[in-house]
Formats: structure tokens, sequence, C-alpha cells
């Protein structure tokens, strides 16, 4: 019998549902342990890892042993090497570089909206706090202990609203970015069953996980997608479970022939994420400790984010590592989104 692969999460993580979808999908047997996640590795004899971040996943190391590994984009590229059905990255190196822009949108930026939306509002901190307490410690938790969890939950996140820039000077960028995203996929899901055609890649499970928190957990971007589209959110049903997708008689789409809302997709990148991933890294690079930069003619100001620094750096580097006939391919298709200025 396959050893199942553990996973340690939380069901209000769009990482842990990006991981578990995934796992569904490419019908990799797994375990999955929800809550409380430094008790249930600690019971194991497994030190948690530094910072504990969700999903945590059991991956071993070249000794064999458990490893609790992190980051979810790496670990889709190991279960690439390591398991040979159902890939989700496709073949074509070009449309493949393009997925991995868009997974790294899907986990950076459109965990923006997710982040903001949860923390940044009364009603849907009030709601987060009460709710991801229960969750962690069990339902049949004490009213009492709730209330100082809740407190302390809440102060927590609602402190960290920097690190995903959300604040009073951003939050009408990032509101309207949400609109145009909902707005967007909407158009695309009318032409294409997944944003590369007939089958899922990584990107599309990393849109799922944050639309799973956007749709079914925080109550002001519920609305703004029940109100806009009912195929959004038809979508993320779909997605949750894909371990019957017929993928032997299903393709992804030829880059050049990719439908223009696919494009508009990463106008939206170009448009939004583009220009912070820029501003951040040149203020990481200066030692500055905020930075500022002009946004569809509003100001958006946060403080400088270390790992978003990595991630330009990452997808540079994923650039590279293509052939000069994919790399055309690539500047080519981009011309005109904002995408390409990051690959100069």
């Amino acid at each position: 019998m396959t050893e199942k692969i553990k996973v340690f999460g939380a069901t209000p993580s769009p990482y842990t549902h990006k991981m578990i979808s995934i796992l569904r999908y490419r019908q990799i047997p797994y375990e999955a342990y929800m809550g409380d996640v430094v008790g249930r590795l600690k019971k194991l004899n497994i030190e948690p890892p530094q910072p504990v971040l969700l999903p945590t996943i059991l991956l071993k190391d070249e000794a064999n042993n458990l490893i609790p590994t992190t980051d979810s984009t790496p670990i889709i590229r190991r279960l690439e090497k390591e398991y040979s059905e159902r890939k989700l990255l496709p073949d074509d190196p070009a449309l493949s570089f393009i997925n991995y822009l868009l997974e790294d949108f899907g986990d950076e930026w459109v965990t923006k909206y997710m982040f903001h939306f949860r923390w940044y509002f009364e009603e849907d901190s009030d709601n987060a706090g009460t709710i991801l307490p229960l969750v962690d410690l069990g339902t049949d938790t004490p009213d009492e202990a709730l209330i100082e969890f809740k407190k302390f939950i809440s102060n927590r996140q609602i402190e960290r609203l920097w690190v995903v820039g959300s604040n009073d000077m951003t939050a009408g960028l990032i509101d309207s970015s949400f609109r145009r995203f909902v707005k967007l996929m909407d158009n695309h899901l009318s032409t294409s069953k997944f944003l590369f055609g007939e089958k899922p890649s990584s990107a599309d499970f990393a849109f799922y996980g944050q639309l799973t928190q956007l749709i079914g957990f925080d109550p002001t971007s519920r609305k703004i997608v029940y109100d806009s589209s009912k195929r959004l959110i038809a979508w993320v049903d779909v997605m949750a479970d894909l371990s019957g997708h017929d993928v032997n008689n299903c393709k992804w789409t030829v880059l050049e022939d990719s439908p223009e809302t696919l494009k508009e997709l990463l106008k939206e990148f170009g448009k939004m994420y583009a220009p912070t991933l820029v501003a951040n890294a040149k203020a990481k690079n200066s030692g500055n400790e905020t930075w500022e930069i002009e946004i569809d003619g509003s100001i958006w100001k946060q403080k400088t984010f270390s790992y978003q620094a990595k991630c330009l750096k990452w997808i540079k580097d994923e650039f590279n590592l293509l052939n000069e006939h994919d790399k055309k391919r690539v500047m080519k298709y981009l011309d005109g989104t904002g995408c390409e200025k990051i690959l100069g």
C-alpha cells in the first residue's frame, strides 16, 4: 500500500485548500490533519518548522527522515518529479512559464484580496476572529477561552496587514483590483474550463485556494462575488475535487492560441502586481523599510517584504531557464500586458 502523505493545515487556510485539492486531483494518497499544527507535529516527535506555515507537509529527505515542509510552489514541483501521473505543469516550457507567473499571482497577489477582506473590515474580522479559534482549538472551546483567543488572533492578524500592503491608503486599490479580477475570471471561464484549456494547472489551484476563502468564508468578498459571478462560484465548487477529471482526453491550450481573456488576466498582473514587485525589490536592495509608488492614479504604500523580493528573483530565474526560442515566445505573448517589464 502506498504510504500516505501527511498534511497539517486548517480549513480557513487558502494554501491548505490549494494543496489538498492538488493531492485529490493527482490521486496521491494523503491524510489531512486540521488545527493545532504545532501540537500534532510534536505528538509525532517532529519539531515544527520556523515559522509554522500552512499547510505543513511531511516529506522525506535523502536519509528517509520525515521533514516538515512548507511553501506550496516548490512542493508542487517536487511532487511533479516523484509522481508521474496527472501532472500540473504544461509540457511546453513557454506555457509552463506563464503558468508559473499566474501561480505566483494567485499566491502573492490574490492573497492580498483574501487577507484584506478578512481583516480590514469590522464584520469580516469579527467573523474570522470568532471562527478561527474554534477551527484550531475545537468547537468545544469554552466561551471564556474563546474570547481571549479571539482577541489574540485578531490583534495579531490585524497588526500584520502591513505584510500584504492593506491599509487606508491602499484599500481602494485592493478593492477595485479584486472586482476586476472577479470579472476577468468570469469572462475567461465563459470560454475555458481552466486557465489553460481542458486541464487544470498549478495556477488554477493557486487561484482556487484563495477563492475558497474569498467566496466561502469572508462575508464582504463573498457578497461581491455572489453579486458578480455565479460562474466563478461554480468553478470553485468544481475545483474542490477533480480526482475524477479525465486527463487522458484533455489537453492544455497552445500558448499562441490562448483566448484573449487569459491575456486580460495577465494585464491585471502587469497593472497591479508587477510594479509592486519591482518597487519592493528596489526597497529591499536599498535597505529601505517602506516604499511607495503610484498605481492606477493612487498611491500604494507599504513596508518592504523580503519574501516578495525573493518571488521576483524566482520569476526571473524561471525565465532564464528557458532557451532563447521560448524566451522570445514568452516576451511576444506578454507584450503589452505589463508583465514583460519585470523580465528585463
